[in-house]
């Protein structure tokens, strides 16, 4: 599968490395702030950080999910402030990571840091079917901690 990116900055490619796998068993991408100057996030506030790029994936059958660092997460209380971000196949603009700094402490963004991952997988669009009764499972209608807490 190709995915053709589109770098909207002139840094990308230059000052900033364009989005890379960091090992042949990565999932996932480095997406980088393409800013011109240290962005901080204040403690619990959140932010739009650009990266300087576009994509376009082939089809409908792909989707692209921004996804948190593990270690910009657990470290410094930094992940996209919508959990997951999803770029559908459509989009054409440029992607922005709206960051969520959870800690008690401002968190300084720099140019080029590595701020999210960027995961390609396949998508199924199901054909919806409305129906009067659910076939029965073992679980049922049971819900959270409905199977234990271990």
């Amino acid at each position: 599968m190709e995915l053709k990116i589109k770098a909207l900055s002139s840094k990308l490619g230059k000052e900033i490395p364009f989005p890379a796998y960091a090992t042949a068993g990565s999932a996932g991408m480095d997406l980088r702030a393409c800013i011109d100057a240290p962005v901080t996030i204040p403690a619990g506030a959140r932010l739009p950080i650009p990266t300087g790029l576009a994509i376009a994936l082939p089809d409908p059958g792909w989707v692209a999910l921004v996804y948190a660092r593990s270690g910009l997460a657990i470290k410094h209380g930094l992940a996209p402030a919508n959990c997951v971000g999803v770029i559908d196949s459509d989009y054409r603009g440029e992607i922005l990571v709206g960051l969520l700094n959870s800690s008690k402490e401002d968190y300084t963004v720099e140019p080029g840091e590595r701020i999210a991952q960027l995961v390609v997988t396949p998508v199924a669009q199901p054909r919806l079917t409305v129906v009067e009764d659910l076939d029965d499972t073992q679980r049922g209608t049971g819900g959270f901690g409905s199977t234990g807490s271990v």
